[in-house]
């Protein structure tokens, strides 16, 4: 049985026999019921931080004991999310649904050593009880009216609840918030168990985190009203608890909690939007985090210079503008290999394998100044792998043209006639061709960009016709030239 007011100071002794040598054990725990969220993705980073710097362990677990809302789909998404990330786990995953007989015996142990016990309350009758406190101006809660009952109602199964104790207080020492304290007195008696036999939340949660030896749980606010709930009942098992760090949520731009409507969430929409995975998480880190003024932060340089202890109180706005900066951060200053890594996804969403042109890290180094994102590089780099068909119709009007067939047809011939297909010598030939005709080189570069690119976007043209080749380059060419006099003859016809 609980000593009531015994609690607090249980804890605080505990905490102050922590072993500063002890190994630290971390975990993010999301439930499977839909996508892994910005939100969640930034609370398994710290907790993934926090591990690592310390040499310590990071678990994965899933609790999945909703059995209505948790779906495989969802613990594949976030399981794909956490790949990405790069945010490798050491142990796990685990599913709460595989571990239901660990909960019946600590259910069992709680009702044996009279810290649960069961309550046959109708829904009808516990609405009538909230009903009535809230006419006498009460805080609704459970008034413990089953907590002496020495027999069973027939024919009702009843729910287990945690027996919490009534008076004396609970007090939280939080990494984040310091010490948050709370009166036993307005902790109702939980259910820790359904009709159905069924654990529920906070009784799992800390069977899990005795049982997987974990000395932190880093997690989101929302939760900090069930760690007195936790604690007590850590202490009912006559365990540590753990040491909390609750990190605040991230808002919008306009001060309301993230949601949808704001825009992307999920981890794996950035993916699809084309967000390199060290961008999201480096602006992940810096939402409630700091380091002087850095912004830019390796993965070895969160792992040495985060604390949970440094996070800050309030919440963070999460702003768009600021991770796509980023985002051009880690593509223009990334190895050309690791890009290319991320960018071939994207060139297989397009049904292009980069292995029917030039090597995609060349490709990414051609493009690396020019984009903020991975789905603008892989747009903008399909005619290296595909031949243009179709132009964009502002480009072609301007620059694919009866006076630029001559200029092409030139071109044609002198590069056709290059004994070394190299940026050097493309580059003479389009200087002087443009020497010759008297024009400037804009006007012979532009119809063969739009030739091969289809649009007037594209790296510097010789090292762009280097890489795209010799043949490559020809073929573009006469078909930009036949597509002009078809189109010629068209307005003659007309």
């Amino acid at each position: 049985m609980l000593h009531a007011g015994t609690i607090s100071y249980f804890y605080n002794k505990i905490s102050s026999l922590r072993d500063k040598d002890m190994t630290i054990r971390t975990r993010f725990a999301p439930s499977p019921t839909g996508y892994l969220h910005v939100g969640g993705a930034r609370t398994a980073l710290f907790s993934w931080l926090y591990a690592r710097k310390h040499g310590g362990q990071f678990i994965l677990r899933i609790e999945d004991t909703d059995l209505e809302r948790s779906t495989a789909e969802s613990v594949n998404a976030i399981l794909e999310g956490m790949t990405w990330l790069g945010l490798e786990y050491d142990e796990g995953p685990f599913y709460q649904t595989h571990r239901f007989d660990r909960y019946k015996e600590v259910i069992k142990q709680l009702i044996e050593q009279g810290d649960a016990y069961p309550c046959y309350c109708s829904k009808d009758e516990l609405n009538d009880m909230r009903d009535q406190q809230r006419a006498n101006k009460e805080k609704p809660r459970y008034d413990g009216r089953c907590r002496h009952l020495t027999s069973a109602k027939p024919g009702v199964e009843p729910v287990i609840r945690f027996k919490n104790p009534t008076t004396g207080t609970v007090i939280v020492k939080d990494e984040v918030r310091g010490e948050v304290e709370f009166k036993n007195s307005e902790l109702d008696d939980l259910v820790i168990a359904r009709p159905d036999g069924s654990p529920t939340y906070n009784l799992t949660v800390v069977v899990d985190d005795l049982d997987m030896g974990l000395t932190h749980v880093i997690r989101g606010d929302d939760h900090l009203n069930n760690s007195p709930r936790q604690i007590n009942i850590f202490t009912a098992l006559k365990a540590e608890p753990p040491v909390f760090a609750h990190v605040p949520m991230i808002l919008g731009d306009d001060g309301a909690r993230l949601s949808k409507r704001h825009g992307a969430v999920s981890v794996m929409s950035y993916r699809d939007e084309g967000y390199l995975p060290e961008a999201l998480l480096n602006y992940l880190v810096r939402l409630g985090w700091s380091h002087g003024d850095q912004e830019i932060f390796s993965v070895d340089e969160m792992i040495a210079l985060f604390d949970i202890d440094s996070v800050n109180k309030s919440a963070s706005s999460f702003n768009t503008d600021k991770l796509l900066w980023l985002n051009q951060q880690y593509i223009k200053n990334s190895t050309a290999e690791h890009v290319a890594h991320h960018l071939s996804w994207h060139m297989g969403e397009r049904s292009i394998d980069p292995v029917t042109g030039p090597n995609l890290a060349a490709v990414v180094e051609l493009q690396q100044e020019r984009a903020k994102t991975l789905v603008e590089m892989a747009d903008n780099s399909c005619f290296f792998y595909q031949a243009v068909e179709e132009f964009d119709e502002k480009a072609a009007r301007k620059n694919l043209t009866t006076k630029s067939q001559e200029i092409l047809e030139e071109m044609l011939q002198r590069l056709s006639a290059l004994e070394l297909w190299q940026a050097e010598p493309i580059h003479k030939e389009v200087k002087d061709c443009s020497v010759d005709r008297e024009i400037g080189m804009g006007k012979v570069a532009q119809p063969i960009r739009v030739a091969i690119t289809g649009n007037t976007i594209s790296p510097p043209l010789d090292l762009t016709l280097e890489l795209l080749g010799r043949e490559r380059t020809l073929s573009a060419i006469r078909y930009a030239i036949d597509w002009i006099k078809a189109k010629s003859s068209d307005l003659d016809g007309a």
